[in-house]
């Protein structure tokens, strides 16, 4: 399947990163559409924050599905797929989205906020929860580094990988939910637009190209290596009357 790589102020359908994957002639047309009529949708700084988020919900997504495998210390999959997934977390989820966004940036203007500092306990959770996923995610790497899975471990691993999946579902849910909206409220218009050039530059300056895409590249490639890839595999059966 030819990929299609979008310019990141043209990327469209934010946030549902599998299924643009499955449509690539649909959204090359829109691509194109756009640009004859002269149209670029910039993207928003909040937009982007919670697009990320889509990156590293379907890295939560690839443990998941092979924390069954682990338990049972199953063999014959691509285990360094794993370990390469943890790899993207670390990069683009907690070293540059975690520490060089929301840390130096979202959590102190909330904590001086105003109206908005109402929200630093919550802040506060979420920073400790960030170091927290920081310690399983060097658990996950140390636990597949040489593509395997000692004898013994797998349990152990498998009971950190569910316990991330358990913390972020949550952690991601109310940032998207609750702090990015009052953090966006408590900003001005011009404001904002110049947090979402800062924050372009960032992710540039971090990866030294579009951070974005090649995350999306990424987690394609993982997903493909073990068998995620069609979305439509998750569709459950029709309930039974």
């Amino acid at each position: 399947m030819a990929h299609v790589d979008l310019p990141r102020r043209e990327a469209l359908l934010a946030g549902v990163g599998a299924a643009c994957l499955l449509l690539p002639a649909g959204l090359l047309a829109l691509e194109q559409k756009g640009r004859a009529t002269g149209q670029e949708k910039p993207v928003g700084a909040v937009e982007d924050l919670m697009r990320e988020h889509g990156v590293l919900r379907r890295v939560l997504l690839v443990y998941a599905e092979t924390v069954p495998k682990i338990e049972k210390e199953a063999s014959g999959w691509d285990v360094d797929a794993v370990r390469q997934a943890a790899q993207l977390f670390r990069s683009f989820g907690e070293d540059y989205h975690e520490k060089k966004l929301e840390e130096e940036n979202i959590f102190p203007a909330i904590r001086n906020g105003g109206e908005s500092s109402h929200l630093t306990p919550l802040t506060d959770t979420l920073a400790h929860q960030h170091t927290r996923g920081r310690q399983i995610t060097d658990h996950i790497m140390g636990a597949t580094a040489g593509g395997r899975i000692r004898p013994g471990l797998g349990k152990a691993l498998a009971k950190q990988m569910r316990d991330l999946i358990r913390m972020y579902d949550n952690h991601t849910a109310r940032e998207d939910t609750i702090l990015f909206p009052a953090w966006k409220k408590s900003l001005s218009q011009q404001k904002l637009d110049e947090l979402s050039d800062k924050f372009e530059g960032i992710e540039k300056q971090t990866f030294g190209t579009d951070g974005f895409d090649d995350a999306l590249r990424k987690i394609a490639d993982i997903e493909g290596r073990l068998g995620l890839s069609d979305i439509a595999m998750f569709t459950p059966q029709t309930p039974a009357l």
